[in-house]
Formats: structure tokens, sequence, C-alpha cells
């Protein structure tokens, strides 16, 4: 099984699924990218994968008290690159 995260917990952490990648916010959890899910030992694997995400967002959503109908989302801040 693949290393999960803490949905809405931090904003460190980062997984990838194949080609997909599931990043960690206080306030989203972002998915993005591609996956194929072969009918294949391989396929149940990723999907497997993709389900413990999706199972943990849904959980910590469902506990939450006071959820609003919508929230707005900040813009993400952008550095001067240090390299650059």
């Amino acid at each position: 099984m693949m290393p999960s995260i803490q949905p809405y917990q931090n904003e460190a952490e980062s997984l990838a699924i194949s080609d997909m990648t599931v990043e960690n916010r206080v306030d989203r959890v972002s998915i993005y990218g591609a996956i194929e899910l072969t009918r294949d030992k391989a396929g149940l694997q990723k999907a497997r994968a993709l389900k413990e995400v999706i199972d943990a967002v849904v959980a910590v959503l469902e506990v939450e008290q006071n959820l609003p109908d919508h929230i707005s989302v900040k813009p993400t801040e952008k550095i001067k690159n240090p390299f650059g």
C-alpha cells in the first residue's frame, strides 16, 4: 500500500500515484494529473491507493460540524526564485 496523507492537516504533504499528484493544504486537497487503472495487479494497487486518499478526505469532511457551503480559495503566494 502506498503512503497516505492526513487531509487538511498541513501544507507540506504530497504524494504521487502513477502520474497523478495529491497535494495537501489546510483548506483543500488538490488532485491532478493522470492515472491508468489497468486490469491487473498494478492497476489494483493504484486503485486502492487512490481510494485510500479519497476515503481519508471523506472521513475528515464527514465529521466536520460546521462545513460552509463553499470556501474562497486563496491564490497561491508566489515567491522569488532563490536560485536565479
